[in-house]
């Protein structure tokens, strides 16, 4: 049972630190992406300000990667989002090794638990002498206590899995989110930033050009 006992309060102390993680994250994130979005499109600089006073949250590092950037090519940015998405997503699986251990580990205490209190109970028992009633009654109180470590880690086991399944439901969700995120941001540095300023460099060479070719 103290094994048990340690497998759950790790995974009481897990679900409290992903509670708190994924509470602050889930109650700003949509305000950060719709601010930067929005600042993105008037200021890159702006927005990058905006992105930076959110590193407390791994959107707003996802957002900063690439606007601290000065003048990247699309293929730049969206490397720099790709980089960022896949550290923060690490950090989102913390904890995921541990109950998966939990899972696996709890019930197999419990059954090891069970098994040496029943080897005990039937070594006590005295079979061939004839044993009263009142033996009879200590030993099936032996098997019930017995019993209790199983049904604990299966209790615990249980818990962590849920707890486990929900994390990875979160995970997949931001991994969705990140995705949009990210593509509509590198949607409006294309749009209003990197192909209005290729636009302008691709007339003053035309330009250029072309006077030269007068001139000569």
């Amino acid at each position: 049972m103290v094994p048990i006992l340690g497998c759950s309060i790790l995974t009481v102390a897990t679900a409290l630190d992903r509670t708190l993680f994924w509470t602050k994250l889930l109650r700003r994130e949509g305000q950060v992406v719709n601010e930067v979005l929005d600042a993105s499109r008037r200021d890159l600089n702006e927005a990058a300000s905006l992105a930076a006073r959110s590193q407390d949250i791994p959107i707003g590092r996802f957002l900063l990667a690439p606007l601290r950037l000065k003048n990247p090519s699309p293929e730049t940015f969206r490397l720099a989002m790709e980089t960022a998405g896949d550290r923060e997503f690490v950090q989102m699986r913390k904890g995921d090794k541990l109950l998966e251990t939990v899972v696996a580990v709890a019930p197999l205490l419990g059954l090891l638990g069970t098994v040496t209190g029943l080897i005990a109970t039937f070594g006590n028992l005295n079979i061939g002498g004839g044993g009263t009633g009142e033996q009879a009654t200590e030993a099936a109180a032996g098997i019930a206590e017995a019993l209790i470590t199983t049904a604990a880690g299966m209790v615990v086991a249980i818990v962590a899995l849920l707890i486990f399944r929900v994390l990875v439901s979160l995970q997949a969700q931001q991994i969705d989110y990140f995705s949009e995120a990210g593509n509509e941001l590198e949607l409006i540095y294309r749009q209003y930033w990197y192909e209005p300023t290729a636009l302008v460099s691709d007339q003053t060479r035309h330009s250029e050009f072309i006077g030269t070719a007068d001139r000569a």
